[in-house]
């Protein structure tokens, strides 16, 4: 038997079911909103050095600055896909880990090679005060931070994109409770020829000195857009990029340009990192650069370009920012297997008894630039002085 040949107007109708049907699972499809202030998360801030917008006046700020290209060389650390091997809301952990790591390359000058901090520890152990992938806070990254004393390196918890609640991929199978093991550990061999997984009583790891938030207060709403957008400018300049809320809707999208959607809206559900600024020299456009965590396949290699100075997509309104206390440059060397650390045997818990790290203790900008103002103060005085003692002479 031979098909039945339906006519054009019979056909159009059936394929748009078809299209119809095969359309539908995406437009239902519901993004999470993945900014959540946990109920632990107390101190929104700790500052104690002076931010940079009260010494940067706005002549000091380049029209164009952007960490990933001074003078050829990036100081901005390695990209991250929050959403692989599965999905995970975490991107309130990437933007405010990765806008601490690249500060430290900052404060490195960016020599030696990249310190990259251990996101997936974030997920472990801060359900209740940073976040989980259901969602958290970029300030209640610092606020964990500083509570445990430190955020280790990477190569001891990779990313897993897995938090204790979450049922996505493997993560029912595996334990991501906070504990010494989900630290920092090392395995020492197939588990069927004797090897083991121990926690690291000793491991390099970072910490954080001060953190604050551009935004965020009851009053802020009032606040001159062009004021916010010098404070968070002068920020990004003196000391490194920041992250940021975000409407991260217009953005799943975006396949390069500078994004200005003034129908987008202000209510964010999104965190990023800003990681530079510039003008658009063809229609004098201001606009931020953002680094998302979607991986370098998205956007442009990773990044977006995102209008300025009209809190485009809600992403002037609560920029945090962080400085680290110390980082480590010189470890405590442990055996392969994790049995000896520093030539002696792991107390596995108990506190070390003698070795120590050697860490790399952060300078705020703010340190140098007020030294160099009382050094140009100093000599207009002594100037002043000898002028007034020739001039006493003649």
């Amino acid at each position: 038997m031979k098909a039945a040949i339906l006519p054009l107007a019979a056909i159009l109708p059936l394929a748009a079911v078809a299209v119809a049907v095969a359309v539908a699972p995406a437009m239902a499809r519901e993004h999470p909103n993945e900014i959540k202030i946990m109920e632990g998360h107390k101190k929104r801030s700790q500052v104690v050095s002076p931010l940079p917008h009260t010494y940067l006046v706005e002549d000091d700020i380049p029209d164009n600055w952007n960490w990933d290209n001074v003078n050829g060389k990036s100081y901005l650390t390695k990209h991250l896909n929050q959403h692989i091997p599965h999905y995970c809301g975490s991107c309130w952990a990437h933007g405010a880990v990765s806008s601490l790591q690249d500060r430290i390359k900052i404060a490195r000058k960016g020599e030696g090679h990249d310190i990259n901090l251990s996101i997936q520890y974030i997920l472990n152990c801060g359900a209740d005060t940073a976040g989980s992938c259901h969602g958290g806070y970029h300030t209640g990254v610092y606020e964990l931070i500083q509570q445990t004393g430190f955020i280790p390196f990477d190569t001891c918890q990779p990313y897993l994109a897995c938090s204790a609640e979450s049922t996505e991929g493997f993560c029912p199978h595996i334990d991501t409770t906070c504990s010494a093991v989900n630290t920092c550990r090392t395995c020492g061999g197939f588990s069927d020829s004797g090897g083991d997984c121990v926690e690291l009583d000793y491991f390099p790891n970072a910490t954080v000195a001060e953190y604050g938030e551009i935004g965020g207060g009851i009053f802020d709403m009032f606040e001159d857009p062009a004021k916010r957008v010098h404070q968070i400018k002068a920020e990004i300049y003196a000391r490194g990029p920041v992250a940021t809320t975000i409407n991260a809707d217009p953005l799943r999208d975006y396949v390069g340009g500078i994004l200005d959607d003034e129908t987008a809206s202000t209510n964010t559900n999104h965190i990023v990192s800003i990681t530079g600024f510039g003008k658009d020299p063809d229609t004098e456009k201001d606009y931020w650069i953002i680094r998302n965590s979607w991986g370098e396949y998205w956007g442009e290699m990773g990044f977006a370009r995102i209008a300025a100075g009209k809190n485009m997509m809600g992403i002037e309104d609560h920029v945090a920012w962080v400085t680290p206390g110390t980082f480590t440059v010189e470890n405590v060397a442990c055996s392969e297997d994790g049995k000896y650390c520093g030539g002696q045997i792991q107390n596995h818990g108990q506190a070390p008894t003698s070795t120590k790290f050697l860490g790399q203790t952060y300078v705020d900008p703010s340190v140098e630039f007020m030294a160099m103002k009382e050094a140009k103060s100093g000599l207009r005085t002594k100037l002043g002085v000898e002028y007034v003692f020739e001039t006493m002479r003649g």
